[in-house]
């Protein structure tokens, strides 16, 4: 006997050969949604300087200085500041535990402050990539071609 007289029919939509094909579909369609998925905003930071009233405040403020992209100068409960940029969190389960990291723009300086320590923490340094989407940089590129203008190159900006 056949396949077809056992029933396997190739053109019926249970068969192995529909499924695989409508598999084929929906895998497409996913990756067809995936690759128009909406960028997201980034907070602009830069000058704020944020109440620290509470064990969630310090927390919830030393994560977006760990996600900043600029300097930050932190005030330590004693009254001395330090300023750089805040490459490590270690979080703990209470402040005391709770460590960040900065790189010093002045020293080769790695201090660790906990958080129990922190008082104030400020967002004094530009932010390097403000503005620096991808969605920026083809604007930039066409209205260079607006212009007229050949070879365009749209080289990034020096750091500081």
């Amino acid at each position: 006997m056949s396949g077809r007289e056992h029933g396997h029919d190739g053109t019926l939509p249970h068969s192995g050969q529909a499924i695989a094909q409508s598999l084929r579909e929906t895998e497409q369609q996913t990756t067809d949604e995936l690759e128009v998925v909406p960028g997201f905003e980034r907070e602009n930071l830069q000058g704020w300087i944020p109440q620290l009233a509470t064990e969630a405040d310090v927390r919830a403020v030393i994560e977006k200085s760990f996600d900043y992209r600029g300097d930050v100068t932190i005030t330590r409960k004693n009254g001395s500041e330090i300023t750089g940029y805040l490459f490590d969190r270690r979080i703990g389960p209470t402040l005391e535990n709770s460590v960040v990291r900065l790189m010093l723009a002045t020293s080769n300086e790695r201090p660790a402050i906990p958080y129990s320590e922190i008082a104030a923490v400020a967002f004094t340094g530009r932010d390097t990539a403000a503005g620096k989407s991808y969605e920026a940089w083809v604007k930039k590129y066409w209205e260079k071609r607006a212009k007229g203008e050949k070879n365009i190159s749209i080289e990034p900006e020096a750091l500081e």
